[in-house]
């Protein structure tokens, strides 16, 4: 599997407010056998949930916000049920210092047909602990304690879907559609996330939950960049035939235009997220279903790059899925690290594999935040070998 399969979905036609877009993905038939619900976590509760820090055991803390959990069940019991309430405070961006293994993220209770896991936090996590070892050999560049710790600590910064401008309001205002199993949340036309599940009825309940989803900053920024709500007008072909009545000429409207979002959606808006091969890493199997998380290949080409995590039924159908879109910052570290890591952490070897001089990566690993990882006398060195050779 190297590439996201929406089979079965099938798009509406979008809904917008301001710089908010919102395309409605809906099933004809439910996923059988998982259903999705979620669970809220107490504020600093004593089992190391909510907003508190969990000692991992060799002097690092894993710390973060999470607001809520989400529980996979394909025990076949089909309730329904959710809780809401959990709260989400004003001030700057949420950071994410995420470093912990994913055993902690995804977990499934003993006898259980259950698996309680983070949405978004799997992903996230994937992205923070990319070659988070830092260098494998201490080349005189890299500093002792850049062995010794790697690239801990790492963080990013994200937002809460509640201070994306227009995105809260647009979640009110706008009716789910028959059969809607997931949306694809666009900010100024520019995809910001998509989130699938199981079956129409998870769906109705886990709407609520994108105000408290992470979005990137990029997305935050172009959320802003909205001009007033556009006046609908539907068309339908030249010739087109059977039209009578009103009914009829409604139809024929209604059939062209779920057409013509369905082109223009598959073929332009979301092709990035579709046509990019993901290397995705299995994190638990639950029955027939299978729990992934993906990373993009860190491509320098101008296209969208997304994390996410996604389950995936025994024939490969998407039955869950939720991801988040990096920004050109985010993309440039990963590629950084992953030239990095290929060439053995040598500066030498890296750079000429980059195109550019020993002095030009310094600079970018620096821009990277990065540059703890650096040793001032090792770089002076290096760069008098470069001369004297």
């Amino acid at each position: 599997m190297t590439r996201i399969d929406l089979t079965g979905l099938d798009v509406r036609p979008a809904q917008v407010w301001g710089g908010i877009r919102l395309v409605p993905l809906v099933r004809a038939e439910p996923v059988e056998g998982l259903r999705l619900r979620r669970e809220v976590y107490e504020r600093g509760g004593a089992d190391g949930r909510g907003p508190s820090a969990v000692d991992v055991g060799d002097g690092t803390v894993y710390t973060s916000y999470v607001p809520h959990g989400f529980v996979a069940d394909w025990s076949g019991a089909e309730r329904e049920e959710a809780a809401y309430g959990t709260g989400l405070g004003d001030g700057p961006p949420t950071a994410v210092p995420l470093r912990a293994p994913h055993h902690r993220l995804a977990k499934r209770r003993h006898g259980e047909r259950r698996l309680r896991f983070l949405p978004l936090h799997l992903a996230l996590d994937g992205y923070l602990s990319l070659h988070f070892g830092g260098p494998s050999v201490l080349w005189q560049e890299w500093s002792r304690e850049a062995l010794r710790r790697g690239l801990s600590p790492r963080a990013e910064a994200a937002y809460a879907g509640v201070d994306v401008p227009g995105l809260a309001e647009a979640l009110r205002i706008f009716e789910l559609h028959p059969g809607q199993c997931g949306v694809m949340v666009y900010a100024a036309d520019s995809l910001a996330a998509a989130f699938v599940v199981p079956h129409p009825e998870d769906y109705r309940l886990l709407h609520p939950t994108l105000v408290e989803d992470l979005f990137g900053e990029l997305v935050h920024q172009y959320a802003h960049y909205g001009g007033p709500v556009p006046e609908f007008a539907a068309r339908i072909r030249d010739g087109a035939g059977g039209i009578r009545n009103l009914a009829d000429l409604r139809a024929a409207a209604a059939r062209e235009q779920e057409r013509r979002w369905a082109v223009a959606h598959d073929g332009l808006m979301a092709r990035d997220l579709l046509e990019t091969p993901y290397a995705f890493e299995r994190v638990h199997r639950a029955g027939r279903f299978a729990l992934y998380r993906f990373l993009p290949p860190f491509l320098r080409d101008g296209r969208e790059q997304h994390i996410g995590e996604l389950i995936t039924d025994h024939r490969g159908r998407t039955a869950y899925l939720k991801t988040f879109r990096l920004s050109d910052a985010q993309v440039r570290r990963g590629y950084l690290l992953r030239r990095l890591a290929s060439c053995d952490w040598h500066p030498g070897r890296t750079a000429e594999a980059l195109g550019t001089s020993r002095e030009e990566l310094v600079r970018r690993i620096r821009a990277a935040g990065f540059g703890a990882l650096l040793d001032a006398h090792g770089l002076a060195q290096a760069a008098r070998e470069t001369q004297e050779g």
